[in-house]
């Protein structure tokens, strides 16, 4: 591998890294700015189909509302498929890819929405 592509793959690395931290040690004014941003690109790519919110049915009846999405998925894991691109096998659905920034935020505020169970 050229020095150059190593530099640059490098970079990329600790961009990631960094974002990933930053996100996970945010405090409580740098959370609500990412789950406002996570809100904002929810309501700009999946509104359409998606119900983003806490309430109220999708608008497309297959396309399930994000609030229950961490019952079927680790949501966790979607992070990656985010930065990566999510792609699935039905035409409705365009495929996305966002920045690693993007998917952190996007996951934090999927995350604020999921049902909180309660614990005995």
């Amino acid at each position: 591998m050229k020095r150059a592509s190593r530099i640059v793959l490098a970079a990329a690395v600790l961009a990631q890294y960094v974002g990933l931290v930053s996100a996970a040690q945010a405090g409580p004014a740098e959370q609500s700015i990412l789950l406002a941003e996570g809100k904002a690109l929810a309501e700009m790519h999946c509104s359409t189909c998606h119900a983003i919110g806490t309430s109220a049915a999708s608008p497309l009846q297959v396309a399930p509302p994000f609030r229950t999405l961490g019952q079927k998925y680790d949501l966790d894991n979607l992070q990656e498929a985010l930065a990566e691109g999510i792609a699935v096998g039905h035409p409705e659905m365009p495929q996305f890819e966002f920045s690693p920034e993007q998917s952190d935020a996007l996951i934090a505020y999927l995350k604020s929405i999921q049902p909180q169970t309660k614990q005995h």
